[in-house]
C-alpha cells in the first residue's frame, strides 16, 4: 500500500511565475496554489497518495514566526493525530534553512519532514521545481528516511536542516551543508545516504508550541569596522527585544564600541548569543565573556542561531541553561 504524504505549500519560487520562458528573476513569488504543484508532477501519484494544504503563499523572504508556528502545528498534527505518513514542505528558499531548522527542534515525531523549493520559478524552461518535489516525495516515502529529523532536499542534494545553508544567491546548487557535509543524494527517486546526524532532533527536544501564539523576541545584529551599531542594540532593547545574536567577526569576536554598549545591557537582562559572520567554523568565547554571561552560538549561523535562542527562551532566561541548550541542539 502507497504511503499517504501531505504536502504543505508556503509559496516561494517554487511557485513562482512570470510571463516569460527565458526569465529566471524578475518573477512573482507564490502565484500558484499547492494544486498547482502537484498537477506539474503527475509521477508523483505512483509513489504516494498525496493531500495538499496551503499553509501560506509568499515570497519566503517575509516569512515570520506566526507562519512558522502555524506549520509546525500543521505538522505536529497531521503526523501524531492524522497518521499520515511523512509531510514535504514547500518553501521559498531565502529563509528555508531557518524554517527548516526551526522544524527540527519542534516537531515531535520521527516520520520523514523533507522541506524543498527551487531556484527558478515554475515558468522557467529549466525549472528545477518539479524535480525537487518529485525528490522530496520520494525521500517522505522512503523507510529509511525515519528518525533523521527534518530534511531539505534540493538539486539531488540530502541535507540536514541543521546544517543546511543556502549558499549561493541564485545558481541552481545553492545549498550545501559547510561544517556539516551533505547527508546523502538523492537519484532516480532512490536515497543515498553516507553521512549522519550527531545533534538531537525533533521529538528527542524539549520545547513544546502546542500553547504558543507568539515566540520571544530576537533580533540579529553584525559588526564591523567602526561599528556603531551599538546605538540600535538600546533602541531595540527600548522597544521589546529579550535577546541579540551578534554576528561576530572572525570566531565571534565584537567591536569594542559594540561590546560597550552590550556589557551595559545585559546587566539590565538582555540575553546576548555570539556567532560569526564567517560561514563556516566555531565560535570561540574568553573565559571573560564567558563569566560576563555571553553565549557561545557553538557553530550555528547568526540566523539559525536566532531560531534556536526563541525556542530556549520559552524554557529559561538563564545564560548558562541557555548555553547547553546551544551545545545539545
Amino acid at each position: 500500500m502507497k504511503p499517504k504524504i501531505a504536502i504543505l505549500a508556503t509559496g516561494g519560487t517554487i511557485a513562482g511565475t512570470i510571463d516569460s520562458a527565458i526569465a529566471t528573476t524578475g518573477y512573482k513569488a507564490g502565484a500558484l496554489e499547492v494544486e498547482n504543484l502537484v498537477q506539474a508532477v503527475p509521477q508523483i501519484k505512483e509513489l504516494a497518495n498525496i493531500i495538499g494544504y496551503q499553509i501560506a503563499n509568499i515570497d519566503s523572504s517575509n516569512i515570520s514566526d506566526k507562519i512558522q508556528l502555524k506549520l509546525a502545528k500543521k505538522i505536529n498534527k497531521l503526523l501524531i493525530k492524522d497518521e499520515i505518513d511523512g509531510v514535504v514542505v514547500t518553501h521559498g528558499t531565502d529563509t528555508m534553512e531557518e524554517s527548516a531548522y526551526f522544524l527540527n527542534l519542534v516537531i515531535k515525531s520521527d516520520k520523514p519532514v523533507i522541506l524543498t523549493g527551487a531556484m527558478r520559478p515554475s515558468t522557467a524552461m529549466s525549472a528545477d521545481g518539479p524535480k525537487n518535489l518529485y525528490n522530496a516525495i520520494a525521500l517522505a516515502s522512503r523507510k529509511e528516511t525515519k528518525a533523521k529529523g527534518v530534511l531539505v532536499v534540493m538539486n539531488d542534494k540530502i541535507l540536514s536542516a541543521r546544517g543546511a545553508v543556502k549558499t549561493h544567491t541564485l545558481n541552481l546548487n545553492a545549498f550545501s551543508s559547510p561544517d556539516f557535509g551533505d547527508l546523502g543524494y538523492i537519484l532516480d527517486g532512490r536515497a543515498y545516504f553516507y553521512n549522519f546526524i550527531t545533534k538531537f532532533h525533533t521529538k528527542d527536544t524539549p520545547f513544546n508550541i502546542d500553547h504558543l501564539a507568539s515566540l520571544p523576541k530576537v533580533d540579529i545584529l553584525y559588526t564591523y569596522s567602526n561599528d556603531g551599531s551599538g546605538v540600535a542594540a538600546k533602541a531595540l532593547f527600548e522597544n521589546g527585544t529579550q535577546a541579540l545574536v551578534i554576528a561576530g567577526s572572525g570566531s565571534g569576536n565584537i567591536h569594542e564600541n559594540q561590546k560597550k554598549i552590550l556589557k551595559e545591557l545585559m546587566k539590565k537582562n538582555l540575553i546576548v548569543v555570539i556567532s560569526s559572520r564567517i560561514q563556516t567554523g566555531q565560535v570561540v568565547l574568553s573565559e571573560e565573556d564567558e563569566d560576563l554571561g555571553f553565549i557561545c552560538a557553538q557553530d550555528l549561523n547568526p540566523q539559525k542561531a536566532r531560531i534556536l535562542l526563541m525556542l530556549a527562551l520559552t524554557k529559561t532566561n538563564n545564560p548558562k541553561e541557555i548555553q547547553e541548550y546551544f551545545r545539545i541542539y
